[in-house]
């Protein structure tokens, strides 16, 4: 093999070129990559919504030896604990030996997800069917929704407070839902609306049933045949009466669990890639993490598919409060340690499709394969509505992760001037915390089946291990 040129030598020195987990990872890796994604398949599956991901997180942190902390009660070094915002949020942390005024740092996710939300008057029927009526949740592309086998997950709070969780369509023998559709014979006209227009949100109603109540052999003698069946059965199965919906959170998401994409299985498809493949990441850093110097907190938030508004959402202040409860019981001052803390807000940004490459920026797009993506901003046109982290602290998350040989790659959502997206990042930001956006490319984003790869999952979960430890 002939001598490298210096020009040769000298492209290697100065130039940038984006490399794929296959030329960097060893056999040993990929075997670790495809079990970790394994458990994250599991994961996904059982957390399809805010509320489920809660619960499945905090069995996976007691079984850790994380304890349940509340704000105001004491914290020690070396302690694990979690707080549990209202079964919709959470945070996880453990207490470093270090100073704690020398600051935390901050694995940010979210674990909401778009999906089809239940009007607090949802059920109706409608010449031969019993529907649900729903308000969508998220930005989602509305075509994407009918014909798609849904489940019924949420819960329901009764009259007399009790609150029972409803799962319909998950198990074997479970019956399924669906929103209906047009043949292509009748939708000539339809098929000349734009795309964003044919599908109303007011016509993504939920077939739930079409067979009225019966009374000796015949349907019954009253109005609402249907209606009145699909509530008795609701009735029978949760104890719940009509009125109950308004006291409940239910929503529909896709059926089924998550499943490998491809004859060679490297990627994987599954509802709610955004953003529990980068929750679940952050959590098992936490855990998985060897040494036990800085403070680490593990958020896991809600409604950042809806702007992070109200008390589940990173609006809210409870980090706040939290780093500055964590300060006082160690003996520091909240506001300096938020000040020299730092945060990964993990979110995922839109892998490059090869099926549209007029919306995206090839150069500085995200690619599947290429590791973790670090999203120095994001927005919209000329870097409205984001949180730009600045050149310092990108080059500390640099430094770690070449340090510890994380595959990563930067990127922009898409083109300037053809959308946009925002994260968790710049309410952080807020608190005075430098905080910079990492996670994986994901294919399909915001639709009912998302892809990602796995190697650029286990990326990703080396690149919060780099960032724990």
């Amino acid at each position: 093999m002939s001598e490298k040129t210096k020009a040769q030598l000298l492209a290697e020195e100065l130039l940038y070129k984006k490399q794929s987990a296959f030329e960097t990872m060893n056999e040993e890796e990929m075997a670790n990559a495809y079990k970790y994604a394994d458990e994250y398949a599991e994961y996904l599956y059982n957390s399809k919504t805010e509320r489920e991901a809660v619960a499945t997180s905090i069995k996976f942190l007691e079984e850790k030896g994380y304890i349940e902390y509340k704000l105001g009660d004491n914290v020690v070094v070396g302690g694990k604990y979690y707080l549990n915002n209202r079964d919709k949020a959470l945070f996880a942390f453990s207490v470093g030996t270090e100073n704690i005024n020398e600051g935390v740092r901050i694995c940010a996710a979210h674990i909401d997800s778009p999906r089809l939300d239940m009007k607090p008057h949802p059920l109706f029927e409608n010449d031969g069917f019993g529907y649900l009526k729903t308000h969508y949740y998220g930005g989602i592309r509305k075509y994407q929704w009918p014909t798609l086998p849904l489940a019924l997950h949420g819960v329901v709070t009764k009259k007399n407070g009790e609150t029972v969780e409803v799962n319909i369509g998950e198990d074997a023998g479970d019956p399924i839902f669906v929103v209906t559709d047009l043949l292509p014979h009748l939708a000539r006209e339809q098929s000349k609306t734009p795309l964003g227009q044919a599908f109303g949100g007011e016509c993504l109603n939920i077939v739930i049933g079409a067979s009225p109540l019966m009374e000796d052999g015949k349907p019954c003698e009253c109005d609402s045949k249907i209606k009145l069946h699909m509530m008795k059965l609701l009735n029978e199965k949760y104890g719940i009466i009509e009125r109950d919906f308004v006291t409940a959170e239910l929503c529909a998401v896709p059926a089924g669990k998550p499943m490998d994409i491809g004859l060679d299985r490297v990627l994987l498809g599954g509802y709610g890639h955004d953003d529990k493949v980068c929750a679940y990441p952050a959590l098992t850093a936490l855990t998985d993490k060897t040494t036990d110097t800085h403070t680490v907190i593990c958020v896991l938030a809600d409604k950042e598919e809806t702007g992070s508004d109200g008390v589940s959402g990173m609006q809210c202040t409870l980090l706040a409060e939290l780093i500055d409860e964590i300060a006082k019981a160690l003996g520091g001052n909240g506001n300096v340690c938020r000040s020299r803390s730092m945060c990964l807000s993990a979110d995922v940004n839109a892998g490059y499709d090869p099926n549209y490459p007029e919306v995206f920026e090839k150069n500085n797009a995200a690619i599947v394969n290429c590791g973790v993506v670090m999203t120095k901003y994001t927005g919209s046109g000329g870097k409205y509505s984001t949180n730009d982290a600045g050149a310092e602290f990108v080059g500390k998350i640099r430094d770690m992760f070449e340090e510890d040989n994380v595959l990563w790659q930067s990127a922009e959502m898409g083109k300037i001037d053809i959308g946009g997206g925002g994260t968790v990042a710049k309410y952080v930001a807020n608190h005075n915390i430098d905080t910079v956006d990492l996670g994986v490319p994901v294919l399909s984003m915001h639709a009912p089946f998302e892809v990602i790869s796995k190697l650029d999952l286990y990326e990703t979960y080396k690149a919060f291990l780099s960032f724990c430890k």
